[in-house]
């Protein structure tokens, strides 16, 4: 398993980038998302996208260098438009024309359709609590994707829609970030690339409802489905995931699921920002969140458990290891990234 350090995959990735013709302004952002994702853990969001961003950028399904395009807005309200551009650039512009509006009125939303994948959504949560916000924040597959049933059901209805909550608190932001199904279609897609191995009890059904650990019923006919998160109350997970598809698809202007829509591509994006200043005070806000998060940390702890973690401690924990470890890539997400290199031109780093 090849090891690489942050700094070398991310001149790598934005090098396969920049060969497929992306802006190297746009590589730069694209790349820091991608590995920033691997640096936390999040393998599912990290460079083993890269071939599927280029594939699309290839097809024309995603479009190099265009504008995120305002197509409606009020003081406190943005509608726009991605036209298909990477993800990660069009979220970052979205946060930056709201980010004024909600320090100026403290509050304000922002909406765009047709995105690209816009990769780890903790990633706008940890950059709007820099600037002393709160974020809340989720997106959809504009209608594909269809990857989880309801309960009781045996064909997939929804994405994987996730929610994302991001406060400051004097120790660093908490960051919640999940999607609402028993496990990230990115994972499962980890799974699948390494060699179809079985995923972990619990998270797959196949075509009849029945619980299966064949990671390839999620790609191949006859197709089965992610369960929603739950457990024995499915309801739950289902019920969010519902939710957040019909604000996401209907406040965009972009799709919810629909019989027959294509393969997913990328996302309808929702963000909701909050200035806790122009609420009780940003003073108040950090002194009562922080010390929330000192007495939920001091909870006696169980035989066997060594600290309580909160939502981005994880996260934290594990890019501190990988900045000094390095950042592990599965064989076969890295003969991927070598067989794209070598079409591409571009040179593959030692490893």
């Amino acid at each position: 398993m090849p090891n690489l350090d942050a700094a070398t995959l991310s001149h790598f990735t934005e090098s396969l980038f920049n060969a497929a013709g992306v802006p190297a302004a746009d590589s730069k952002v694209v790349a820091a998302n991608l590995v920033g994702a691997n640096a936390r853990g999040h393998d599912s969001h990290g460079v083993m996208r890269v071939p599927q961003y280029i594939e699309f950028l290839e097809k024309g399904e995603y479009q190099n260098g265009v504008e995120l395009k305002v197509e409606r807005q009020t003081p406190a309200v943005l509608v726009c438009d991605g036209q298909w551009g990477l993800g990660q650039v069009q979220a970052h512009r979205l946060l930056d024309l709201i980010i004024p509006k909600a320090k100026d009125l403290g509050l304000a939303a922002g909406a765009a359709r047709h995105c690209g994948h816009i990769g780890r959504i903790g990633e706008y949560a940890e950059r709007a609590a820099a600037d002393g916000l709160v974020l809340i924040a989720s997106v959809n597959n504009n209608g594909g994707g269809q990857r989880v049933a309801p309960p009781g059901g045996t064909e997939g209805r929804l994405g994987t829609n996730p929610l994302c909550v991001g406060i400051p608190t004097a120790d660093g932001p908490v960051v919640l970030d999940f999607g609402t199904c028993v496990a990230a279609e990115g994972k499962v897609r980890v799974y699948y690339i390494n060699g179809k191995k079985p995923v972990p009890d619990g998270w797959l059904i196949d075509h009849e409802g029945k619980p299966t650990n064949d990671s390839a019923s999620l790609y191949e006919a006859p197709h089965g489905t992610i369960l929603p998160m739950g457990g024995s109350q499915t309801y739950k997970g289902f019920g969010l995931a519902l939710v957040l598809d019909m604000l996401t698809g209907g406040l965009t202007g972009g799709r919810s699921p629909y019989p027959g829509a294509p393969p997913a591509k990328g996302n309808n994006v929702l963000f909701l920002l909050l200035d806790p200043a122009l609420f009780a005070g940003y003073d108040e806000m950090i002194s009562e969140v922080t010390a929330l998060a000192h007495y939920v940390r001091d909870t006696p702890l169980a035989p066997g458990v060594e600290a309580i973690l909160l939502p981005g401690d994880p996260e934290r924990i594990t890019l501190a290891k990988r900045t000094a470890e390095g950042i592990p890539i599965e064989a076969a997400h890295w003969e991927r990234l070598i067989a794209l290199a070598t079409k591409l031109g571009v040179k593959v780093p030692l490893v």
